[in-house]
């Protein structure tokens, strides 16, 4: 193996030291959920964030953990009541969702027709009754914190996906439907007033992409259905703010400020969605005070998307606007064997690490867009407590599939992560119990690549080496710098030989590596890793909708793209690509698969290479969520053109991933 060292020109910020996450051959690495307690982090202040500005979190699932035994420390290894650790360590508001109802409506049964819950049995998921939010509202009151009530309008979850009818009101018109939101709503809220746990503001539907209270509430239909589009949402819009309004008699008006209405919607860096709902709301005159987006840059994209939606909806309808939902996570290590939603964020020019750090500086990215932004007034982050206690999972027959966002470890430490709230406004500085910190630092450096970097070349070819890579930085957050490589001789490199090449950063003592392989055997199939995100040259026979390309770093053997399949139903499909002209000789056909397993069948298969209707196959079976396993075809290419590809044949619910396909001539 020969090395040469490579110079390279990077232009970017230069950093004084500052503590970095773990790296595995040059490769920044999540950290170890047992270890991230031990962290030590650092985060920039953001400058100029208004004293009144909202540093939020829900705690909506606070009452189940605590009834199931759940605990929580503060930075000095005691145990303290939450409420009183959030509000040291910075936050200000808290966030409680309610449910009308949250009891199941009907008996629940496995797919093997046991039942597994009963009719009228609480639901579960933090079982958010008035009841049981009162008790936490006034918890979080006589701690400082002030209240943002969400109103779900729905026994239990609501988001973009579902929103479903509260049963007791199932059967209602549309007038008797809008009369009992109004009530409900307006019931609540005395309720609380009288429990001197009084609501600051007030969420009216939660994530109301396609409306609520489907179908009179939903502003799409589904083909072949009815709905009550624009003006059935916003009628009921309507009602639930009436509802608010009616709750705060004079006395109360005079004592407090008003109660605020916030309007929320999911995907906060998508401009047109947000511009569709809000004209329709502006448009039939609902009143409202305040724009609520969720932002999760796993799913909704980078800061620069939601500071670029912010202010267009700053700018179009001249109100304020608040995240109320964002999280990131500390771990990618599984806390009850429930498996977690979440995945890396990592786009073409961005990144963060589920580290406690990257945690840290994923929130105060969001921070620092929220407060970039003409009336932009807050950040609320997403059930930071939610730690995994048996008893208080996602429903009464699930368990918790959020616990590695939590900004508590699994033992309900307290992560430095959590110090965030207070670093933001350049104060809190902390050194925990277990060993962790948490500081400021306004300078970071490079420590890691995001991934490696790996070419191939023909003997006597010069490599087509990127012009620009992403480097972690000290903040675990990734981005794209470019990069000038030195000249290199290749034209007397042999078949088989590995150049690793080392690179120099300015300004930095950080090396990049890169490696090139030499080899005659190239590989013919275009996209072979889905790193292009498109179908491109692959063609697909099949569901769309089941068979996808997905960028999900977590689910993919090499990069960031795979390919996907799931579908709630079976379906049969055909990914493949063809060949022509191609030298007589064996070829071999491999690609590396993961996946649930159970399926009817995976075949990897060639076909035409010795006329039409030759074929050749081995069968593929995936036994678990990251069990990658290679698969190889040997291929006796004989009429110059071959068709490769994966043939699905699945079952209701099957779901897996394909990564890193070759096709290459051995003999």
């Amino acid at each position: 193996m020969k090395k040469i060292l490579l110079m390279a020109a990077v232009s970017i910020l230069t950093a004084s030291f500052c503590f970095c996450g773990t790296s595995l051959n040059g490769i920044a690495q999540p950290d170890p959920a047992g270890e991230a307690v031990k962290r030590s982090i650092t985060v920039e202040p953001v400058p100029n964030l208004p004293k009144d500005f909202m540093c939020g979190v829900d705690i909506s699932s606070l009452s189940d953990i605590e009834k199931a035994g759940g605990k929580y420390y503060n930075h000095n290894g005691k145990e303290q009541d939450l409420f009183k650790i959030l509000k040291k360590n910075g936050v200000n508001w808290v966030r409680i969702r309610v449910w009308n109802n949250p009891v199941y409506a009907e008996d629940l049964t496995n797919p093997l027709g046991n039942i597994i819950a009963l009719k009228g049995e609480a639901y579960g998921g933090g079982n958010n009754s008035v009841d049981v939010d009162i008790k936490l509202a006034r918890r979080a009151k006589k701690a400082g914190l002030k209240v943002l009530l969400d109103f779900h309008y729905s026994d239990s979850w609501a988001d973009p996906a579902k929103q479903y009818m509260p049963q007791d009101w199932k059967n209602l018109s549309e007038d008797e439907l809008n009369k009992a939101v109004e009530d409900f709503t307006y019931d609540t809220i005395k309720k609380f007033i009288r429990g001197r746990a009084r609501p600051d503001m007030v969420q009216i539907g939660n994530e109301l992409n396609n409306g609520f209270m489907w179908p009179i509430g939903k502003i799409w239909a589904d083909k072949g259905k009815k709905a009550g589009g624009m003006k059935g949402f916003t009628r009921l819009l309507k009602s639930a703010a009436s509802g608010v309004d009616r709750a705060q008699n004079w006395w109360d008006r005079l004592w407090h400020k008003k109660i605020s209405v916030m309007i929320h919607l999911a995907d906060g860096g998508d401009n047109h969605l947000y511009r569709t709902i809000f004209d329709g709301i502006e448009k039939n005159n609902v009143p409202y005070d305040v724009i609520g987006l969720s932002f999760y840059t796993y799913w909704h994209g980078s800061p620069e998307d939601l500071t670029k939606n912010m202010k267009d909806l700053s700018e179009r309808y001249k109100k304020d606007l608040v995240v109320a939902e964002t999280a990131y996570a500390f771990t990618q290590d599984d806390g009850d064997g429930q498996g977690n939603v979440f995945k890396s964020f990592s786009s073409a020019s961005r990144g963060y690490l589920a580290s406690v750090q990257g945690q840290a500086s994923a929130v105060r990215d969001v921070i620092a867009a929220a407060a970039s932004v003409p009336r932009g007034k807050g950040v609320f982050y997403w059930e930071p407590a939610w730690i995994p206690v048996e008893g208080a999972g996602l429903s009464a027959t699930e368990g918790d599939t959020w616990e590695n966002q939590g900004m508590f470890d699994y033992e309900g430490r307290a992560l430095p992560s959590l110090a965030v709230w207070n670093l933001v406004r350049g104060k809190g500085e902390v050194k925990n119990a277990w060993g962790g910190s948490a500081n400021l630092s306004a300078k970071f450096e490079p420590y890691s690549m995001e991934e490696k970097i790996n070419v191939t070349t023909r003997p006597g070819a010069s490599p087509d080496l990127p012009h620009t890579v992403k480097v972690f930085y000290t903040n675990d957050s990734a981005s794209l710098v470019s990069v000038d490589w030195e000249d290199h001789d290749w034209k007397n490199e042999k078949d088989g030989a590995e150049i690793i090449l080392h690179g120099k950063i300015e300004g930095s003592s950080f090396t990049p590596e890169a490696t090139v392989t030499v080899s005659s055997k190239i590989n013919l199939i275009a996209d072979p890793s889905f790193e292009s995100g498109e179908m491109g040259k692959w063609i697909l026979d099949g569901p769309g909708e089941a068979c996808f390309m997905e960028n999900n770093k977590g689910n993919a053997y090499t990069g960031k793209w795979t390919y996907k399949y799931w579908l709630d139903k079976g379906f049969k499909s055909d990914l493949h690509q063809s060949f022509d002209n191609l030298e007589s000789g064996t070829y071999l056909l491999s690609v590396w698969a993961m996946g649930g397993g159970g399926e009817n069948s995976i075949e990897l298969y060639a076909g035409d290479f010795a006329g039409s209707g030759s074929e050749t196959k081995t069968q593929i079976v995936n036994t678990g969520w990251v069990q990658w396993k290679k698969y190889d075809l040997e291929v006796p290419v004989k009429s110059g053109t071959v068709r490769v590809g994966i043939r699905l044949d699945t079952k209701a619910g099957n779901w897996g991933n394909f990564d890193d396909m070759t096709f290459v001539k051995i003999d």
